[in-house]
């Protein structure tokens, strides 16, 4: 199934960006492996797909001690400061940063290990109150002149949310935004390449307003049971 799954997507994917005069090596496929056991996870790799992302920090920490060859593991739920220890060591791209105060914690906990830590701010994009990350356009800009001076930070872009919705409108306006909010901070004398947005159910869109990070879940794995 995992494999019949994959190569549907990878379809999909590749056709979409044919579509959208985009090339497939721009974007990464992110395979989201929230609650799925390791044998299930092996089947992924097995596949050649090496991109792993994690809503939970003692998930990902517990998963990453077992698989971790030719892995990169993507932190993509929120991260308050105390679970930073659990996901510093592993996560190649920690795509929620919402605060000076997580992005201190980052830059301290990556600081003791030597480690530059790949971020992305997570950006609201909508008005539903059960998503996270920040709003304000100034709050924005300071906490990404914070990473930018931080010596063990390193930001590579930005991350959001559409909202939950079947109108595919409100759902590109979203993306929209977020690229625009790209663009004007690279215009600012950011150097960000990476947009990850798009999952199961609007990745086609999010490749259209040019996602590189498609976070992937449902069209792998099938749909996950409530735990």
């Amino acid at each position: 199934m995992i494999v019949d799954n994959l190569k549907r997507l990878e379809e999909q994917i590749s056709k979409k960006c044919e579509l959208a005069g985009r090339r497939r090596t721009e974007i990464t496929l992110i395979a989201v492996t929230k609650t799925q056991p390791i044998e299930i996870i092996k089947q992924v790799i097995d596949t050649g797909l090496k991109d792993l992302g994690e809503n939970k920090a003692q998930e990902l920490r517990d998963k990453a001690e077992i698989l971790h060859d030719n892995v990169n593991w993507h932190f993509i739920g929120h991260l308050q400061t105390n679970k930073v220890k659990y996901v510093i060591k592993s996560a190649k791209v920690i795509h929620s940063v919402d605060s000076i105060k997580l992005a201190e914690e980052i830059n301290k906990k990556a600081l003791q290990i030597g480690k530059k830590q790949d971020i992305l701010l997570e950006i609201k994009t909508s008005n539903e109150a059960t998503k996270h990350g920040l709003s304000d356009e100034e709050e924005i800009f300071k906490l990404a002149e914070y990473c930018k001076d931080s010596s063990n930070l390193n930001l590579i872009g930005l991350m959001t949310m559409a909202p939950f919705t079947d109108d595919a409108e409100l759902i590109r306006k979203s993306f929209v935004q977020l690229r625009k909010l790209k663009e004007k901070m690279n215009n600012s004398g950011f150097n960000l390449t990476e947009l990850s947005m798009g999952m199961t159910n609007d990745f086609e869109i999010a490749i259209e307003e040019g996602s590189t990070m498609l976070r992937i879940g449902t069209a792998i794995f099938g749909q996950r049971k409530n735990n």
